[in-house]
């Protein structure tokens, strides 16, 4: 046989060896992360539900939902097993350095607009005036009659 003929095989095979040895590195870390959990510690399962584990048996977990609710999960299902500090900051709201990365919102709204700059030491007859017209003033003057020849908005009118 020809190796132009193999080396096809030979890259699949290669691919699917290096899939299988990151897919089991994978499982060995989660299976790793749920044996270091004990009674107390704060776990995410992989539905996003936050819980404190109660109970570890051989297969399952007792996890506290809410105080005084219990529900018993597969070992499985425990997506993370986090640290103390960010359970309790996403859980609680409680963070440990007491400065926050959320921004002061003012109460009213009249800070966040600028107020228009005009001075008030001017008689009222000296302050510029705008013109809120929606006429076009590149247009010549005396020109009032439309383009297509008709007339009193009737444009597409037949």
């Amino acid at each position: 046989m020809n190796l132009v003929t193999l080396l096809p095989f030979i890259v699949l095979i290669g691919a699917m060896f290096l899939m299988t040895r990151s897919a089991k590195k994978k499982q060995q870390a989660a299976a790793q992360m749920r044996n270091q959990m004990t009674p107390g510690t704060g776990v995410r399962t992989i539905g996003g539900m936050y819980a404190t584990v109660k109970e570890i048996g051989d297969d399952t977990v007792t996890l506290e939902l809410a105080p005084g609710v219990h529900a018993i999960f597969a070992k499985n299902s425990i997506g993370a097993v986090l640290e103390d500090a960010e359970y309790n900051r996403i859980v609680h709201g409680i963070s440990d350095d007491g400065t926050t990365d959320t921004p002061v919102v003012p109460d009213d709204a009249s800070s966040l607009t600028e107020a228009p700059k005009t001075d008030l030491t001017k008689d009222e007859d000296e302050a510029p005036k705008l013109d809120l017209g929606k006429k076009d003033q590149d247009a010549p003057k005396g020109d009032d009659e439309p383009k297509d020849g008709k007339s009193d908005g009737e444009a597409g009118a037949k």
